[in-house]
């Protein structure tokens, strides 16, 4: 019987990447979305022209008091159209972006940002792992910027540092179950994230790849290979750890 992953924020960007390369795998995918339908339908065709079985269900973290909402749908889903069967691995991908100077920082982005990439995070997990297999995976992503600093990034980066922490608690709690949790962090990354900031802005793009070893800035392909690795038997012994896909940025 195949595997089952969820990739919060799969319709675009990493996500698709990721749900696309797990996909590969031979795991059937669900993907969530927030604002973009079409988009996330999209990616589940190109999952079933692979051969496998996908769907996507909406889900907006900056609402926490619609996980409840989210979870039961997603019950029902797995109930009637994979067959009754359990997750076996969980991405939490969804999130944010914004370069936001801490001296302008307001509480109101403060709390969108906890919500979004933190507490949704936390409470999201909490009540999806009763619904995961024994022996599955979590994946949280996280960011380069958790390591060097980006000014602007306070908010983005102390939250993502919080899921850092997180994950290795959650190694530790539910090891019991053979369930493993482990980070990985990308680096610089074109893709339409944060209003698409690399992408169209070439001095930025040309600074960030001078930092990098290998002279370039991240692709979304470069980033959804290592969370399908995650993904599969051959990470078994791969828990509680930090993975930077940077490129070396930095180092």
């Amino acid at each position: 019987m195949s595997k089952i992953a969820i990739i919060t924020g799969g319709s675009r960007g990493l996500g698709k990447d990721m749900a696309l390369a797990i996909a590969r795998k031979g795991l059937d995918v669900i993907i969530t979305y927030n604002t973009l339908p079409n988009a996330a339908q999209e990616v589940v065709a190109e999952i079933e022209q692979l051969g496998r079985k996908a769907t996507t269900i909406p889900i907006n973290l900056l609402k926490i008091n619609s996980i409840d909402v989210f979870v039961a749908a997603l019950s029902e889903v797995l109930a009637t159209k994979f067959e009754g069967r359990k997750l076996d691995f969980l991405v939490n991908n969804a999130g944010m972006g914004g370069s936001i100077p801490m001296e302008t920082a307001t509480e109101e982005q403060f709390d969108e940002f906890l919500n979004v990439h933190f507490k949704g995070v936390y409470f999201l997990t909490q009540k999806l792992l009763p619904l995961m297999n024994d022996g599955g995976g979590i994946v949280n992503i996280s960011t380069g910027t958790t390591r060097f600093v980006n000014p602007g990034y306070s908010l983005y980066a102390s939250m993502k540092g919080a899921i850092e922490v997180l994950t290795r608690y959650i190694a530790k709690e539910y090891g019991s179950r053979g369930i493993r949790a482990n980070v990985v962090a990308p680096g610089p990354i074109e893709t339409d994230f944060n209003n698409a900031a690399i992408r169209n802005n070439p001095m930025l793009k040309e600074r960030l790849a001078g930092l990098t070893p290998l002279g370039r800035v991240g692709n979304a392909d470069d980033v959804g290979g290592v969370v399908a690795f995650l993904c599969t038997d051959d990470a078994k012994w791969v828990n509680g750890q930090r993975i930077e896909v940077s490129g070396g940025i930095n180092i």
